[in-house]
């Protein structure tokens, strides 16, 4: 009895011992897909921070790229126009007429008796005097203000030289002429201005010398040159300071390159002075020598001081310097660099607490997770269901066509209305794709406003024609993006009104409007032949300009009716003013110009769509506010009225009238460019201008005098 007993059950327990182990394994099994999928995971996360890392820090590198660029550009154009400045005085004198005769006669001219040179070398000394003490050629000389035989060193001044460069003519205290300036003087191409410098003068200063060739009177042979020297450290370098620059380590310097050497022109920021310092190009890692390799280029480098820094350079036109921008990488990228290490370091302990949290979770509460997800589905579903009830009770008695499509473009609800339309039962469309209830056509044209609903997350609107049962119908759809719940996923609430009857109303208002403007301005062409036809070009370049910069449809109208109509006030004009062959008398010309306003004034009570009265009003307003009547300037100006402004003149210069030729467009461009930005905007004009090279405008232009001859 008792083996039996055992025997029963042992099977029991050998049977529940294998199911444990198999439990057991299956378990682990589980643990380690589970632990490498976390390692797995947070491989992934470390790799995408330290990629985010790289990618911020490439955006503050291009940041101060584009902020160094812009204050590199500033001093490169300050030093070129200074420099321009110094060669423009010198310009002047050389062209001078009373010089060049003088010049003349001193270095070229026959001695004769009584010396009456030196009155004209008088005359020379003072045109100099005056010149070198209003554009800074002037400078206290060098040593000691004592009474005593000290000679003192000429710091600046202007000079005439001969054609072998010696000096006829100089300011007081013209400094000597050392022997490098007079090799570079003598090396000097024949009839070219040249900048000599900087270079280290007697006086001990940093200074240019400025050369500019004078020419003889007649003909083109040089009879000398002019020369002006002055020192330079405290107009030229004072311009490498960005005014309101706020960054410490930021610092502009003038380099050039010597052989193989680079010479630093400027004072630097570690106390060496101009001229002071020398590198060799081949120094590793020099900023200077990359921005001489690769003008214009940025790069993180290390300055003379052996400092990393971020660098970028611009060539000069008027000197062969180049203008070096820094500024130390500690201080461009010193917070960057601590902001990617803080988030890295947060990131990473995120990762690892999450990990060892998930794993624990695990661990702790897959059976029960996996109960709590069934039993979710179950209320979800039920949910659902109720939900799709309720909206189709809110729905159902709705004129309009409702329906829920999500990102994929399947049908989530639909009302009775959509069904009907579509041609199924409610239940069968659910779930399916919208081209298969909806048709392709249909359902691409709606699934590409579902799209950009939500990729704009914001609500869209769209009127379209869609045949639908062999007839054109009008629909106007509005399309809802709407947030992911907990039952349904992200989609768009579309709601579709049939908008026919009402379009094809205001569509057959909008004719008879058309016709009744085309009568009206047919009798304004019959008293005024010499501008037929003039209203209904400036209304067919107006709707041109309206599109051309995205105008609604109503302010579109609004321009081309008031194009159509702007003539209308001409019927209060006598006949005899308007077809007069002579030339117009001032009141009879205001008579004629005032007719637009006087056309605003008999369509007042007309009502329109759009805004045709006020386009009328301010279309002979100009954008710099000296139009009328009331000389509204810039955007105050409705942007209908700017339109029909440019129209009007454009059709004007172009149409030939008793007094002219009509211009071709061309030239009628031209001309209107010329008034923008005080008479146009710019931006019309601009329009104008695309839509004629861009878009047929010419041809179809074209057609309009085809069709008059």
């Amino acid at each position: 009895m008792a083996s039996i007993t055992k025997t029963a059950v042992g099977k029991p327990l050998a049977a529940a011992s294998k199911i444990g182990a198999d439990r057991k394994s299956r378990l682990q099994t589980s643990i380690a897909i589970t632990v490498g999928a976390i390692v797995l995971s947070a491989a992934i996360a470390v790799f995408l921070i330290f990629r985010f890392v790289g990618e911020a820090r490439e955006h503050d590198l291009q940041a101060w790229q584009v902020r160094l660029g812009i204050v590199a550009d500033s001093r490169a154009a300050a030093i070129d126009g200074w420099v321009g400045q110094q060669h423009t005085t010198l310009r002047g004198l050389a062209d001078n007429g009373s010089l060049k005769l003088y010049f003349t006669r001193l270095t070229l001219g026959p001695k004769k008796a009584g010396r009456p040179e030196a009155a004209e070398a008088q005359y020379l000394r003072n045109l100099l005097a005056v010149i070198a003490a209003r554009t800074g050629f002037i400078a206290t000389a060098a040593g000691p203000r004592v009474r005593a035989n000290v000679k003192r060193i000429g710091v600046a001044g202007i000079a005439l030289l001969d054609g072998s460069g010696k000096p006829v003519v100089t300011t007081r205290g013209f400094p000597p002429v050392e022997p490098s300036l007079r090799v570079a003087l003598d090396r000097l191409p024949k009839g070219r201005k040249a900048l000599i410098g900087p270079y280290r003068a007697p006086s001990g200063r940093v200074s240019i010398a400025f050369v500019e060739p004078i020419f003889a009177i007649q003909g083109s042979q040089q009879i000398g040159f002019v020369l002006g020297i002055k020192p330079v450290d405290s107009e030229l370098f004072a311009l490498l300071t960005q005014p309101g620059a706020s960054a410490k380590t930021q610092e502009a310097i003038l380099v050039r390159g010597s052989g193989a050497v680079i010479e630093y022109l400027s004072p630097l920021a570690d106390g060496a002075k101009a001229l002071e310092r020398k590198l060799a190009r081949n120094t590793p890692h020099l900023g200077a020598a990359f921005a001489l390799a690769n003008p214009g280029s940025f790069a993180i480098r290390r300055d003379y001081r052996g400092k990393e820094v971020l660098v970028i350079s611009r060539r000069l036109k008027n000197a062969s310097w180049l203008v070096v921008q820094k500024i130390d990488r500690s201080e461009a990228l010193g917070d960057s660099d601590q902001r990617a290490l803080r988030l890295l370091l947060m990131l990473l302990l995120t990762v690892a607490v999450v990990s060892a949290a998930v794993f624990g979770l695990w661990r702790h509460g897959a059976s029960r997770r996996a109960a709590a997800a069934a039993a979710r589905f179950r209320e979800m579903a039920e949910r659902f269901e109720q939900q799709s009830i309720f909206l189709g009770l809110l729905t159902d008695s709705q004129p309009n066509a409702i329906f829920i499509a999500d990102k994929d473009q399947r049908l989530r609800f639909a009302n009775t209305e959509a069904a009907k339309r579509a041609g199924m039962q409610r239940d069968l469309m659910i779930g399916k794709p919208m081209e298969d209830v909806l048709g392709p056509h249909r359902a691409k044209l709606l699934g590409r406003l579902n799209r950009e609903a939500l990729e704009e997350d914001r609500g869209i609107e769209d009127t379209h024609r869609i045949t639908l049962d062999g007839k054109d119908r009008v629909f106007h759809t509005k399309h809802i993006p709407m947030a992911e719940t907990r039952d349904l996923p992200r989609g768009v609430l579309v709601v579709e009104e049939d908008v026919t009857e009402a379009v094809t109303e205001r569509e057959g208002r909008l004719q008879n409007l058309r016709d009744l403007v085309g009568t009206l301005m047919a009798v304004v062409d019959r008293r005024d032949p010499n501008a037929a036809d003039h209203s209904v070009r400036v209304a067919f370049l107006a709707r041109a300009m309206s599109e051309e910069i995205g105008l609604p449809r109503e302010e579109a109208e609004a321009a081309e009716f008031a194009g159509r109509l702007m003539n209308l006030g001409k019927i209060l004009v006598p006949s005899n003013i308007l077809t007069k062959k002579g030339k117009l008398t001032s009141r009879e010309i205001k008579l004629v110009r005032d007719g637009i306003q006087a056309t605003a004034d008999l369509l007042e009570d007309v009502k329109f769509e759009g805004p045709v009265v006020a386009t009328l009003r301010q279309s002979q307003e100009h954008w710099d506010g000296s139009g009328a009547p009331k000389k509204i300037r810039g955007e105050g100006i409705a942007t209908t009225a700017r339109i029909i402004a440019v129209a009007n003149s454009f059709v004007a210069l172009t149409s030939t009238r008793a007094h002219r030729a009509g211009l071709d467009i061309d030239d009628a461009i031209d001309t209107l460019f010329t008034g923008a930005g005080k008479e146009f905007d710019r931006k019309i004009v601009a329009a104008l201008v695309s839509f004629l090279d861009n878009h047929g405008g010419r041809a179809k232009w074209k057609r309009f005098d085809q069709e008059e001859s």
